[in-house]
């Protein structure tokens, strides 16, 4: 097993822990994850990361698809992986209907076909083997549509880039999580349980299978959870600390009857508490919302507790076939995670 490091998009001030990616590095973490939501974005941090690095491979997790024609986001995954030497690694999800309509201005429509025309121009883009062209439904390259001048040309990039530059696709629907299967080289998932594998086993075999992936690409395929670490004593006081992100999102990541995040608590058969939290986290009563989260809940989703309690419980997230750890943590937990897992 791998580990990576997320870090977590700006709050009011914008502040990245250089001793923690540079400590990460230390310690044979294989990648660092940038994060973006509607503050900070998630380019600039990896670059500026990059350039204070020399081995750890740097990635974006997630770019926001509707933030970026794929063009766009071709180029800015080729110009970061030439200037970190071929460490770059190309993270994509559509985000919610709140940011996407909220804060992109744009519809939210069907997020499984908008992903795959996506991830398909920018693999046309890396392959350079003729001119760019592509017809779909949500990009017509070059724009032929109202308004079009005529005058747009077929283009193939200048910049020889890495085809075989990887790309990540964060899910956790049943379909995008099929998706990532059958078009990406790895799967970051939030909120996920090491119990529920064969859930998510039978998802991925779908996907695998729809897109007639070789042994060999099925076996490199990364399976990246990002896990909550906790370490201390007071294994209370640490579940305390996961309750509120779990809260945010279970109750206010997304309207009623359409939140992800509450979808995949309801599967993992907690569906009285997520309505319990849904319910007073969009009533304002957040605090009563955190307190609603059940234990068991944080324990699928993190890691926490005393340094030994978390090495038992690793075992089951190595044996469920995740292949990297995305540690989302204090410096303690950055450090505890190599020790146990590298």
């Amino acid at each position: 097993m791998q580990l990576a490091l997320s870090l977590n998009y700006s709050g009011a001030t914008m502040a990245l822990d250089a001793a923690k990616f540079l400590e990460a590095e230390r310690l044979g973490y294989a990648s660092v994850w940038s994060a973006e939501a509607y503050g900070s974005d998630a380019v600039t941090p990896a670059a500026w990361i990059a350039a204070r690095t020399e081995r750890i491979h740097v990635g974006t997790a997630i770019m926001q698809i509707p933030a970026r024609t794929p063009a766009m986001t071709a180029m800015t995954a080729m110009t970061l992986d030439a200037l970190s030497g071929g460490r770059f690694r190309l993270g994509l999800g559509v985000s919610g209907p709140q940011v996407v309509e909220g804060w992109h201005g744009q519809a939210f429509g069907k997020p499984l076909a908008r992903t795959r025309e996506y991830v398909e121009i920018v693999r046309a883009v890396l392959r350079r083997d003729k001119p760019l062209q592509f017809h779909g439904e949500y990009y017509q390259i070059p724009y032929t549509g109202p308004a079009a001048t005529g005058l747009g040309k077929p283009l193939r990039s200048i910049l020889h880039g890495r085809t075989s530059l990887p790309i990540y696709l964060a899910a956790i629907g049943p379909r995008n999580v099929a998706l990532a299967a059958e078009i990406a080289d790895g799967w970051i998932p939030v909120f996920f349980s090491a119990r529920r594998m064969p859930m998510f086993r039978e998802w991925l075999d779908g996907g695998f299978q729809a897109g007639g992936r070789s042994s060999a690409a099925v076996r490199d395929f990364d399976v990246m959870p990002m896990v909550p670490v906790i370490v201390g004593d007071d294994l209370a006081a640490c579940r305390a600390s996961v309750k509120p992100r779990v809260a945010l999102y279970v109750g206010g990541m997304g309207a009623r009857g359409r939140n992800f995040y509450n979808d995949i608590a309801c599967r993992y058969g907690y569906e009285d508490a997520a309505k319990r939290i849904q319910d007073l986290y969009l009533e304002g009563r957040k605090d009563e919302a955190t307190a609603a989260v059940p234990d068991a809940l944080v324990d699928e989703v993190a890691l926490c507790g005393p340094r030994e309690r978390i090495r038992e419980h690793l075992t089951e997230w190595t044996a469920a076939g995740v292949t990297t750890i995305m540690v989302v943590g204090d410096a303690t937990a950055v450090r505890t995670m190599a020790e146990l897992a590298l």
